[in-house]
């Protein structure tokens, strides 16, 4: 892996929320305008609609203020409508002085999603959504926009209240109830056979940007003799790199140097890796994974432990693309 550079945020480009009225997506645009906030970049709120009625799951809610919404909540077309605005305004206030802007409007979800991605510093999703059969930004959605988007995405679970009660209080994101842990490591999930700059930058940055500290993870199958991309157990200490692979600490001397602020535990361990990074990333504030960049045109391949971790962790799953 060559010296490391500093990750940069030029002026033109944004954090992207995908929205459709659910819950889920409600959580992810909070979490969106925190992250925003850190980076210093603007807001962009893509509202996501759909050709036909949504099936409620349950009654309407009272708009504004989506304080009562749990995750599986739906919103009728007509309020769902009006959700970004209310949304945009709502953030606004919660985060003073941050730039938000809303894009609205009908279309195909994932090649909505995936054309802003491409003036994107980091894309958030819900981890469900809005629809009959597990929601506009669930799995058939989700799935392609991560596998083919070019720029990091995270995807939000919403907690059993995804924001607070209006006011003061409920409005700040990071408060108790909301989408976004407070405090917690940065947790990265790291294959040593090709490490990734992109992949280890961006988990030092969001540590770093955080005050938080990151805790790098290996891990390799011994019974099948194939490396796993990371896995971690949950007892502290280090344990056995994959035999040929460079040590972790080699690879991380030359981050750890530019971010020195950052505390950093190392980790190696054989196991099973998604089941082992869920399990690590149990109050942390994210966790980092790695996609490698398919050039298919076709299908949703976004790699075994990417896809393990999104099923089973509850904190925020930042998957990265890298070469």
């Amino acid at each position: 892996m060559s010296s490391p550079s500093s990750p940069s945020s030029p002026s033109s480009r944004s954090v992207v929320a995908g929205l459709d009225g659910s819950a889920e997506s409600l959580a992810a645009a909070e979490w969106a305008a925190s992250e925003a906030r850190r980076r210093a970049l603007p807001l962009r709120i893509v509202h996501i609609g759909q050709d036909r009625a949504p099936t409620l799951v349950r009654p309407p809610l009272p708009v504004p203020a989506p304080a009562t919404a749990t995750a599986g909540t739906v919103l009728t077309r007509r309020r769902a409508g009006r959700v970004p605005r209310e949304v945009a305004d709502r953030l606004r206030r919660a985060v003073p002085g941050l730039d938000v802007a809303v894009e609205q409007g009908p279309g195909r979800p994932a090649r909505a999603l995936l054309s802003a991605a491409r003036d994107a510093e980091v894309l958030v999703l819900g981890s469900r959504g809005l629809g009959a059969l597990g929601g506009l930004l669930a799995g058939s959605v989700s799935l392609p926009v991560i596998a083919h988007a070019p720029c990091p995405v995270v995807v939000v679970r919403a907690p059993a209240t995804a924001w607070g009660p209006p006011g003061p209080t409920g409005d700040a994101p990071g408060r108790d109830g909301d989408a976004v842990p407070r405090g917690g490591e940065v947790v990265l999930g790291l294959d040593l056979v090709r490490p990734s700059e992109a992949l280890v930058g961006y988990a030092f940055d969001a540590a770093a940007s955080r005050g938080a500290a990151l805790r790098v993870v290996h891990g390799w199958s011994a019974g099948t003799g194939h490396g796993g991309s990371a896995s971690a157990a949950p007892g502290p200490g280090g344990g056995p790199s994959r035999p040929g692979t460079p040590p972790l600490t080699g690879v991380l001397r030359p981050w750890r140097d530019m971010y020195a602020e950052v505390p950093v535990a190392e980790q190696c361990v054989v196991g099973s890796p998604g089941e082992h990074l869920a399990e690590a990333a149990r109050g942390a504030s994210l966790l980092v994974v790695g996609r490698r960049v398919r050039h298919a045109a076709l299908g949703a391949h976004i790699g075994p432990v990417a896809h393990a971790v999104l099923r089973h962790c509850a904190a925020p799953v930042a998957v990265v693309p890298h070469a």
